[in-house]
């Protein structure tokens, strides 16, 4: 499998996984030219801590069972905002308050 398939074969699964666990305002940024850390952040809302710890769960086990191992996570314990490295893809999934402070939206969509 090429780099470009596994990385959309990742990214399906990602938001997949996200949309079953009722992941809020699920959003999709290419930034590899602003960047170069990353091709994608897929950026995301859960209803509280519990809710984003939840999602994060179900995407790291979904990707294992893929054979698709999540590089790192930080900020599970917190829940507040949790930043997942998925390789060529970043996910960041936020409470309401920590998305809104922070606002990558802005800041990387343009």
């Amino acid at each position: 499998m090429t780099d470009h398939a596994l990385a959309d074969k990742r990214n399906e699964i990602i938001l997949k996984t996200a949309d079953d666990k009722l992941a809020r305002d699920v959003r999709t940024i290419p930034i590899r030219e602003e960047a170069g850390i990353a091709d994608t952040f897929i950026i995301m809302t859960g209803r509280n801590k519990n809710h984003t710890q939840a999602i994060a769960d179900a995407i790291e086990d979904k990707l294992a069972q893929e054979g698709l191992e999540v590089r790192s996570v930080e900020g599970m314990r917190e829940g507040a905002w949790i930043l997942m490295d998925c390789d060529d893809t970043i996910v960041h999934i936020f409470t309401q308050s920590e998305r809104e402070y922070y606002d990558l939206d802005e800041l990387w969509g343009k």
